[in-house]
């Protein structure tokens, strides 16, 4: 088991969420990650999604967060970025910081 990932992320913050600077609801919020997801799925590429909808500071690199260890992020983030392999896109989970699509990158 590999004990760092390089991974990417996608965040939609909410009102309400964890260091949230955001003033849409958690129902668009959800809406909107919702709507990501089905573009990645359709083909569209995860950096310029990120780019274009990303909360995150890392969201003007594509989404890349580099490289991390266990206990750096957030548990079901971590758990989730740990769980996948290489290449994958995982499903929409949610953090105290709002809703996340990770991609595992190496």
């Amino acid at each position: 088991m590999s004990d760092t990932v390089k991974a990417s992320h996608i965040l939609l913050m909410y009102k309400g969420s964890s260091r949230s600077t955001a003033t849409r609801s958690k129902e668009e919020a959800g809406e909107q990650i919702g709507q990501i997801k089905t573009q990645l799925d359709g083909g569209s590429d995860f950096g310029d999604l990120a780019k274009q909808h990303s909360d995150c500071p890392s969201g003007a690199k594509g989404g890349d967060l580099g490289q991390f260890g266990r206990g750096q992020m957030v548990g079901a983030f971590e758990d989730t970025a740990f769980g996948m392999g290489v290449g994958e896109t995982s499903n929409v989970i949610e953090t105290d910081f709002g809703y996340h699509i990770i991609q595992r990158t190496a």
